[in-house]
């Protein structure tokens, strides 16, 4: 097979990452069957984040009425980016599709992704969010922010609104599983990778039934992993930071000197004393906590402890 030639056959295969999504699952099984049916070979993987429903029961449900279906179950909930890195580990297609369960990544999507990847031309092809008016104005700056930040930060370019709703040619997921790291931001890893890359603007839909479990806190976190992940920039910023702060600090005795030996005269209060100790504790603490982030990655990877946990599965084994 040449470069560009057309896939003929070949099995797509969807991941979906499941949280607490029982009352999604059955409504995203139908579209996705629905879809997928009308290619040689299918397969929808779903990975039970440690869900405190009925999202496992429903998925054994759904397993029975249809073998195409398989579900990995972990022993507690690991996290969004967990959940797909066992998806991709577990799965098995020559195309694999990544997509949140609560349908607002739309399933009507997926014959588009398909048709890019079979050209031949594309071995990634993602997609980008667009905003939509019924975001809050936090959410939207929020985020444009962060992929800002992230682009400076790692010198990649992730565009602004990039999803985990993406397709990955077999041996971008062969790649995949072979990086080692533990700190997971699976976004910014496969903009690293590299391989031919096309991507797809959509608008997300309402969230089919539910709310969604990912709060300020699993973002930021999110966000934190993703900037050191990828770079030691942080670190050298810190080092330009503090001396910055040394620099105002020189500054400011050589006024107070100045002020006490050539005009006779003391500052007078503590105000100013308390804003000399106030910024130079939180430009310390600022650094140390930039170092502690980092500290604390190596100390996760020097565990060496799995990154899940699989309680049961409809497989066998892993799909390596």
């Amino acid at each position: 097979m040449t470069q560009h030639e057309p896939k003929k056959q070949f099995k797509v295969a969807v991941i979906v990452p499941a949280f607490n999504e029982q009352a999604n699952l059955a409504h995203l099984t139908d579209e996705l069957v629905s879809i997928l049916k009308a290619y040689p070979d299918y397969e929808i993987l779903f990975v039970n984040d440690g869900s405190t429903d009925d999202t496992l029961s429903v998925l054994k449900q759904l397993r029975q009425k249809n073998t195409h279906i398989h579900y990995v179950s972990f022993s507690r909930n690991f996290g969004h980016q967990y959940a797909l890195k066992a998806g991709l580990d577990y799965v098995d297609g020559d195309c694999v599709i990544s997509m949140d369960a609560d349908l607002q990544h739309p399933p009507r999507l997926i014959p588009a992704l398909v048709d890019a990847w079979q050209s031949g031309a594309y071995d990634i092809v993602s997609t980008q969010r667009r905003e939509i008016k019924e975001e809050s104005w936090f959410k939207r700056v929020s985020s444009r922010l962060f992929y800002r930040f992230f682009n400076f930060i790692t010198g990649l370019s992730l565009p602004p609104g990039a999803a985990d709703f993406r397709l990955l040619d077999r041996r971008v997921v062969a790649t995949l599983r072979a990086l080692p790291e533990r700190g997971l931001f699976l976004r910014g890893m496969i903009s690293w990778i590299g391989y031919r890359q096309k991507i797809i603007p959509y608008t997300p839909a309402p969230r089919f039934a539910g709310k969604s479990s990912y709060t300020l806190k699993r973002m930021l976190a999110l966000a934190i992993v993703g900037a050191t992940s990828f770079s030691s920039k942080p670190l050298r910023l810190a080092v330009y930071l503090g001396l910055s702060v040394a620099l105002l600090g020189c500054l400011l005795t050589a006024y107070v000197l100045y002020m006490r030996l050539w005009n006779g005269s003391v500052i007078s209060g503590w105000a100013s004393l308390m804003c000399v100790v106030l910024i130079l504790g939180g430009a310390q603490l600022f650094v140390m906590g930039i170092i502690g982030e980092y500290i604390g990655m190596i100390f996760g990877e020097a565990k060496h402890r799995p990154t899940y946990i699989v309680a049961e599965t409809s497989l066998e084994q892993k799909r390596k």
